[in-house]
């Protein structure tokens, strides 16, 4: 059986092109699913308000237009509302479907979340174990060379 050994300087490469990039990557889609996440909560929030109502008649809110710039909205009747789906697919749900969906993707998207940030916890473990078997090298090198 042959074995290869990797040379310092290769596991630290491998750190940084690969480990480390994975991380990144890892990041930005928790950062963009924590984004979705927040979205579908505020949603939630404004669902729960509307069926908190006696009369579902009008209601007023302040929309945001982007760059958390807010605009006054009001909306004259609110038994069906408009969800973003993905895309920019909109949907016409019930008040009351539109708050089922919301929980099934306030759901998904956690479960998303997770696994994501269970890859990263793995890829930080690597990392931490690389740079450690690194350090335990160079230190037997040392000692090696000291006697």
């Amino acid at each position: 059986m042959v074995t290869q050994r990797m040379s310092t300087e290769d596991v630290e490469a491998f750190v940084h092109e690969h480990l480390k990039e994975d991380l990144r990557m890892y990041e930005t889609q928790l950062k963009l699913i924590n984004a979705e996440i927040m979205e579908y909560v505020q949603l939630k929030n404004m669902i729960e308000t509307v069926l908190g109502q006696d009369r579902r008649e009008e209601f007023k809110t302040l929309v945001n237009i982007g760059g958390n710039m807010f605009m006054k909205a009001r909306a004259e009747s609110v038994e069906h509302i408009l969800v973003d789906v993905g895309l920019k697919v909109y949907v016409e749900f019930t008040i009351e479907e539109a708050s089922r969906y919301v929980d099934v993707k306030i759901k998904v998207l956690t479960k998303q979340a997770d696994t994501i940030r269970d890859k990263s916890i793995e890829t930080r473990a690597n990392i931490k174990l690389a740079l450690l078997v690194i350090g335990d090298s160079q230190r037997l090198h040392t000692m090696h060379d000291n006697r």
